[in-house]
């Protein structure tokens, strides 16, 4: 409570201390200081895990900010670096004295340096590549030095521009080889190499235009963002524009694409498909695809974005309802496609819990998907993913389904309360999740609620991308034995909460503009068994492969997560039920072993691990054609995966028949969803389970009762 108290009273110190933050200079430094001061305090006084910022804390600062200004080290010269390393360990004497040294040199030399790359990219692609030369270019760009001389600058340019050359050179030729009328318009491999180096040029043209655009306050939200997440991953720094495109994004309520989007290092990449917007309907875009350009429909050519920021990348690819934007995508194995997407109002509807019943084996069970944990935040009484999952039980049970499925793959959590009640549908009574706000005891969230809703088997489905409030009520169910999880070998292991302080309240009378928003870490979750979510996820008791089992995309993967540790259990009892789920888990994990689909699956993903880590690439073009070629073949054993389709056939509940007879749209998406759930070996092997759950309840039953 005690810092509680004094984040409250800050709001009100700084209220009659801002006068004296309203001298403007150029660009407006003193507003910048008066930024840090904001996020260090408040970063001290509410962050879960407040770091000491000292000498530790400003080394990963400095190492961290230069990767991010120059992370394929074509601008910095080691000279410069050297120069700069006077003040790796003073930053966190410069963050407390609100000094702006160290950034107002790295980026006065930074707008230099990029000034003289421009006339150096453009001079390296004057001259004709050499494709039948024997040289090699690596990827692993950490490994890299920074050079000591312009001409050593120079080859460090070309080595980059020709591995961007021979991939455009190699699109040309295939475009070419592939062409209906060959006898027309054939170009040499000299014009051929010619027009490559000029759509790498185009390219880069491009990119430095968007460099050009960036203001002196966008380089100041990389460095506070370098300082802010030296503390987690999770903690983030939103710029005014950032935090109105942030908003947009948690509602939903826009025209596009239907996605969300993320940068790393150079590339955008895709890390969330929105349910029911365009790009789910239109199937093909991926969590993982790196859009690489885009183009709109009244335009011949694409946008190349490879570079570009992430905002500026975004207002290409959003646009009016209506109107086509076509992608091109590189795919999670390396393959580059191009794609078309009809954009449109996003919508909201199928961020929700849908249902479906399936016949197996002469039983009818049902599958509940459950997309986020969704909540009013204004009026919890209104529609919330807890009360929408009661009232799809309710019309199952109407069906008379004998076992449930609920489906959290990709849900990225939501709302802690719903999780809460969620858990309540299942048990009678007990605790569901601690939670832990720094500076404080422990809370123990618990259902109160005697009624339970659903007593029936129960299969939980998650994988790598299940986080946070899925992986409460996943593990809470687990500690309970009250149902089986079935799914990767572990969820995303994001145990933590944020909040987004709009800065703009702690200042009052402000004169200097918008001060943006901080998203910070405030709380951690922990299992009613005293294990937290944090980095370790929930394990799964059955697992079972994807195509991320081997890519690291959880938690752990993240830099400074916070770490993993646990509290006291609290009292809770087991669930009381005559299903056998350790004989029911044995056999699943015995099915998994032989199913040839899994096993086809598990090869892929492993062969797209391998794909994704190789670092070293020719560029002599026969040798470059030639991996492409065995990467051509190796991939036409995964063909198969999409041919899959078990003999399940899934039907909408009659509710939503009637719906359907008034919505085609909705009857689109309900065909669509139950085709997917026919091909899908994970829903498959949940509905064994349900199986082997109900047939074990009846022998424990009838062995009970003989023993009575």
């Amino acid at each position: 409570m005690k810092r509680n108290y004094k984040l409250l009273l800050l709001v009100v110190l700084l209220a009659f201390a801002s006068c004296s933050f309203t001298t403007k200079k150029f660009e407006d430094p003193d507003k910048d200081k008066l930024l840090i001061q904001l996020i260090t305090y408040v970063l001290d006084q509410g962050h879960f895990n407040p770091q000491t910022i000292n000498d530790d804390f400003s080394s990963e600062v400095f190492s961290d900010y230069l990767e991010q200004l120059d992370p394929f080290k074509r601008y910095f010269y080691a000279s410069d670096i050297k120069e700069f390393e006077a003040y790796k360990l003073e930053l966190d004497d410069q963050i407390n004295a609100y000094d702006l040294s160290f950034f107002n040199l790295t980026h006065d030399r930074l707008l230099k340096r990029i000034e003289e790359s421009k006339a150096m990219y453009k001079e390296v692609l004057t001259e004709p590549f050499d494709f039948s030369a024997v040289e090699e270019f690596s990827t692993d760009y950490e490994k890299l030095q920074y050079v000591d001389s312009k001409k050593d600058m120079k080859e460090r340019w070309r080595t980059q521009l020709k591995f961007s050359t021979i991939a455009n050179y190699d699109d040309l030729l295939s475009d070419q080889e592939n062409a209906a009328n060959k006898t027309s318009g054939i170009k040499t491999d000299s014009e051929l190499e010619i027009e490559a180096r000029g759509v790498t040029q185009r390219s880069l043209d491009e990119l430095y235009d968007f460099i050009d655009d960036r203001q002196r306050k966008d380089w100041f939200s990389v460095y506070i963002n370098a300082i802010v997440e030296e503390f987690d991953p999770h903690t983030f720094y939103f710029a005014p524009e950032d935090k109105d495109r942030f908003d947009v994004a948690m509602s939903g309520n826009f025209e596009g694409i239907g996605a969300r989007l993320q940068k790393k290092m150079d590339a955008t990449i895709v890390n969330e498909i929105i349910s029911g917007g365009p790009a789910w309907r239109q199937n093909q875009l991926e969590v993982g695809d790196q859009i690489m350009k885009v183009r709109q429909e009244d335009e011949e050519k694409g946008i190349n974005i490879v570079g570009m920021r992430l905002d500026d990348a975004i207002k290409f690819i959003k646009g009016p309802k209506g109107t086509n934007v076509t992608l091109t995508l590189k795919k999670v194995d390396g393959t580059v496609e191009d794609i078309t997407i009809t954009r449109d109002i996003v919508e909201l509807e199928e961020t929700y819990a849908k249902s479906s019943t399936v016949i197996k084996d002469d039983k009818k069970f049902g599958v509940i998907n459950l997309p986020k944990f969704y909540v009013d935040f204004e009026d919890y009484n209104k529609r919330n993913a807890a009360s929408d999952l009661k009232i799809e039980i309710e019309r199952l049970k109407e069906e008379g389904v004998e076992g449930l499925v609920l489906d959290l793959r990709n849900n990225g959590g939501g709302s802690l309360q719903t999780v809460v009640d969620m858990g309540g549908l299942f048990i009678d009574e007990g605790p569901i999740v601690q939670v832990k706000t720094a500076g404080e005891p422990k809370e123990v969230l618990r259902d109160k609620d005697k009624s339970i809703v659903w007593d029936g088997p129960l299969v939980i489905l998650v994988n790598e991308l299940s986080a946070s409030a899925s992986e409460i009520l996943a593990a809470a169910m687990q500690d309970y034995k009250r149902a089986i999880v079935i799914g990767s070998k572990q969820t995303y292991g994001k145990g933590t909460v944020q909040n987004v302080l709009d800065l703009n309240r702690m200042v009052r009378q402000n004169s200097n503009g918008d001060m943006g928003a901080l998203k910070f870490t405030t709380q951690k979750f922990y299992r009613i068994n005293g294990g937290s979510t944090q980095l370790e996820g929930v394990k799964s008791d059955v697992v079972v492969p994807d195509r991320y089992s081997y890519i690291d995309i959880g938690e752990k993967d993240q830099e400074n997560p916070l770490e993993w540790d646990k509290i006291g259990a609290v009292d809770y009892k087991l669930w009381s039920s005559y299903y056998d789920y350790d004989t029911t888990i044995a056999k699943s994990k015995e099915r998994m072993k032989n199913n040839e689909q899994l096993k086809l699956i598990d090869d892929n993903a492993q062969w797209v691990k391998k794909i994704r880590d190789r670092e070293v690439y020719s560029l002599n073009y026969e040798d470059y054609k030639k991996a492409l070629s065995i990467n051509e073949e190796e991939s036409k054993r995964f063909e198969k995966l999409s041919d899959y389709k078990s003999n399940l056939t899934f039907a909408s509940l009659p509710y939503e028949m009637r719906l359907m007879d008034q919505d085609s749209v909705l009857k689109e998406k309900r065909d669509r969803w139950h085709t997917s759930l026919s091909k899908d070996v994970y829903i498959e092997e949940a509905l064994n389970v349900l199986n082997d759950l109900k047939t074990t309840y009846d022998v424990k039953k009838v062995a009970t009762s003989v023993k009575n």
